[in-house]
């Protein structure tokens, strides 16, 4: 939408919005801040006569420059989740200094972040969006988890190059079930091990959009929803920008996913009084098209927040497109997986890392990093990181679990070896093969190879364990006659864990010992 100044009016709309704090403080205005404003002020301008035409962009403010200014708002939820790096921005534009923190101190709020069921598992990419809304419910406020069981089968096009290939409804519908299932582990476990029980908890929802969406029919929904939006709204989205420009372009289908997710917001407002929306950079273009359906059907004021995008050390955005995701299910990613891909981090990373996905004070990030300075070679705060999002994720038995393989993979750890579980051996070693042999007397290092099929039958094989290329149990076996031993190559949970070189792994249970 374009309006229309004389230049007079214009000169006063300049220094009012110059000295706005959503620019500078007067007492910070320098020649370069002024310079910076006046660019920044006739990108948005054309001039038409004695008229300047000015552009409303409607635009989001970046946190960074709203929770310096009032004590009230230091001393918020919104500040602090600011202050660990958890928020980006925030829409609309004054929400994030005046509107949003006084609704959050007025009593009990309800926000909601939805993840549409397109794989059986969510992954590292969406624990930050799981974190917010822990940090929402442990300051005493309601949160909703929407899974998109609709909204998965028409596929959102923010931050993607192509269309998703359409998922058949029975898929969704066990991707549905098994988001579900993560959730609710995630919140158990942040309630259990996380919580501190002097403070308020909200109360957690899981819904899936299917719900609502089911009854529907197209020329309804079109009627209903669809009038509410403009085109060139929703056109000038950078999702749809982006798509447009490619070469595949873009498909109706995908075009309209801003639509539901809007109704979606609206919906969660009719019915939960839900005013706040929580999603990653990528989804701002969703979020204004929410607040505006709301704010044109109701009247109502709601909100968006967005967290940042988390990327690898290369700068990767991490999940299922870029093909690097490290799954939050444990038949997926195993909680040693999990364990090492944090404890893996680079340095540059791990602090930041603390902040975002854990729950500790930041005044103990501090200490833990000052740890790690002092003693860089044990690598403190990479464990205490790995360590408090194994807990979240998978629990203190999960947690338990990763150490235990951590240590018998690494440490050659006979003990923890024998405490592993056949699950977490194949947990472990995924590529193994597992075989389960009945054990006779004078059974040989020879016998058990071959019939756990680890070496060529023959001379060859003979050769291979007399030269020393097979292991049992982390220790060098050159005697191919040598009978086992319990206790040495049988493991008193019945396990045997068989090398063959560097790699290739055999994991044997037997039944009878």
């Amino acid at each position: 939408m374009w309006y229309s100044y004389t230049i007079h009016q214009m000169a006063l709309y300049f220094f009012l919005s110059y000295i706005s704090p959503f620019h500078f403080p007067v007492r910070c205005v320098t020649v370069s801040n002024m310079a910076a404003f006046i660019a920044r002020f006739f990108s948005r301008v054309s001039w038409h006569g004695s008229c300047i035409i000015l552009k409303n962009t409607l635009p989001c403010i970046s946190l960074r420059y709203t929770f310096h200014r009032s004590a009230t708002t230091q001393s918020g939820l919104l500040f602090s989740l600011n202050k660990r790096g958890i928020l980006k921005d925030a829409f609309p534009e004054n929400a994030a200094q005046d509107q949003l923190p006084q609704l959050l101190q007025s009593g009990c709020q309800t926000v909601y972040c939805g993840f549409d069921p397109t794989a059986d598992s969510l992954h590292v990419g969406n624990l930050l969006a799981i974190v917010g809304l822990l940090h929402f419910r442990s300051a005493g406020h309601n949160v909703i988890a929407l899974i998109g069981g609709a909204t998965a089968q028409i596929g959102d096009p923010s931050g993607k190059t192509s269309e998703r290939e359409q998922l058949p409804s029975d898929v969704v519908e066990d991707n549905t079930r098994a988001i579900r299932d993560s959730l609710q582990r995630i919140f158990t476990n942040h309630e259990l091990h996380f919580h501190n029980d002097s403070k308020k908890f909200g109360t957690v929802t899981l819904l899936n959009n299917l719900a609502w969406y089911k009854d529907w029919n197209v020329v309804a929904f079109l009627s209903e929803v669809g009038r509410r939006f403009r085109m060139g709204t929703l056109l000038s989205r950078h999702s749809v920008q982006s798509r447009l420009k490619s070469a595949e372009g873009m498909s109706l289908t995908e075009f309209s996913y801003q639509l539901f997710q809007a109704y979606d917001f609206y919906h969660l407002n009719q019915n939960h009084s839900c005013k706040i929306q929580l999603g990653g950079t990528d989804q701002l273009g969703n979020l204004m098209s929410g607040h505006e359906f709301i704010h044109k059907v109701t009247g109502q004021d709601v909100y968006g927040l967005t967290i940042p995008l988390v990327t690898s050390s290369a700068g990767d955005k991490l999940g299922k497109t870029a093909g690097n995701a490290v799954w939050l299910n444990r038949d997926k990613t195993s909680p040693f997986d999990l364990y090492q891909f944090f404890l893996r981090q680079p340095d540059s990373s791990v602090e930041w890392y603390l902040k975002l996905f854990t729950f500790l004070p930041l005044a103990e990030v501090e200490r833990v990093m000052e740890q790690q300075r002092q003693e860089p070679g044990k690598r403190p705060a990479h464990k205490r990181l790995a360590a408090e999002i194994t807990k979240l994720v998978h629990g203190k038995e999960g947690l338990e679990s990763a150490k235990r393989c951590t240590n018998a993979l690494y440490h050659s750890n006979l003990q923890a070896l024998e405490q592993m579980s056949d699950a977490e051996l194949q947990e472990l070693f995924r590529e193994a093969s597992f075989h389960e042999l009945l054990l006779e007397p004078g059974t040989t290092v020879l016998d058990a190879c071959r019939r756990a099929e680890a070496i060529p039958q023959g001379g060859k094989g003979y050769r291979m364990v007399s030269e020393g290329a097979v292991w049992i149990n982390h220790s060098k076996t050159d005697s191919p006659e040598q009978v086992l031993i319990p206790g040495q190559h049988l493991l008193a949970n019945g396990l045997s864990l068989l090398k063959v070189g560097k790699k290739n792994f055999h994991i044997i249970k037997w039944l009878n010992l």
